[in-house]
């Protein structure tokens, strides 16, 4: 049952009274949150409320719990739909099935496979951090790292979410890396992932940029446009001379101001383009100016 105009707290309380199996959350107006600060779980201008109960729920009694709980005559517009009975984790695996990121790197879920002998696998289900490879910016970072030599660099990844850009890289060959993110749900993630890929022994998980030493050979910071320009000569302090910087995050109205931001210290490459959700995403990537 969707019920999109009632307050979501209180229809929640409902849905749990009656036996509700799930409750789920999502935009109701195509007006995405991109920038919540870090813990915050804010909601939507206009939410969706879904309950999903099992067969034998009265829904009736459902109806009049929530008509009563709310002193409401008629429920707003609503939906009900019937759905088959199915094995939902080999579905949700079959939702999440294995990614490929250039030519070598792949994001496999759950127990699931690369369609590849050589392929180099980063082991990842979806959890509370951003990170999964599903999303446009992440995706662009894989693909970067991918076509790098990684071979004995260090390598930062800066507001890490779920840490894959970081195990990526020392998958991919890196020395060390170092994940950085100020949201505590993103630095257990990443050490969770890191223990899980059999990284975690390279990998250094911070939440505070103090804590962070040196420069590196490769930077890649996949936050948003806000944060990257705020944050720029920071980050690009981190870059070795003549080594390697990412941004990604991007928006594409968004390109002139970031290239603005870091044009005392990184020359950049034509950005790298990628179309998801009615939105165009850019990777930008370049070098620190040398001296």
């Amino acid at each position: 049952m969707d019920l999109d105009s009632l307050p979501q707290d209180q229809v929640e309380e409902v849905f749990a009274r009656h036996g509700a199996l799930a409750i789920t959350l999502t935009d109701a107006g195509d007006r995405p949150v991109l920038e919540p600060a870090p813990g915050e779980t804010p909601l939507w201008p206009d939410t969706r409320i879904t309950g999903l109960f099992s067969s034998d729920v009265d829904l009736e009694l459902l109806q009049n719990d929530l008509l009563r709980s709310f002193n409401i005559d008629t429920l707003p517009s609503h939906e009900m739909t019937d759905l088959e009975d199915c094995d939902w984790e080999r579905e949700w695996r079959n939702d999440l099935g294995p990614l490929k990121f250039g030519a070598r790197l792949w994001i496999c879920p759950g127990d699931s496979t690369a369609d590849n002998d050589d392929a180099i696998v980063v082991r990842l289900d979806p959890g509370v951090a951003f990170g999964t490879g599903t999303h446009a910016t992440t995706a662009l970072c894989l693909e970067w790292l991918d076509s790098l030599a990684l071979q004995g660099s260090r390598v930062l990844d800066d507001g890490c979410g779920s840490g894959v850009l970081a195990i990526a890289a020392l998958l991919l060959g890196c020395e060390t890396a170092w994940a950085l993110d100020i949201d505590p749900q993103a630095i257990a993630a990443t050490r969770n992932n890191a223990s899980r890929n059999g990284v975690a022994d390279r990998l250094l998980v911070s939440g505070s940029s103090e804590d962070v030493a040196g420069v590196f050979d490769v930077v890649v910071a996949n936050i948003l446009a806000g944060p990257i320009i705020r944050l720029a000569e920071p980050i690009a302090h981190r870059v070795k001379s003549g080594c390697l910087l990412a941004l990604s995050g991007i928006l594409s109205e968004q390109v002139d101001a970031v290239l603005d931001a870091y044009k005392p210290w990184i020359e950049f490459e034509e950005p790298a383009f990628r179309v998801q959700g009615g939105q165009t995403w850019v990777r930008l990537t370049g070098a620190r100016n040398k001296g």
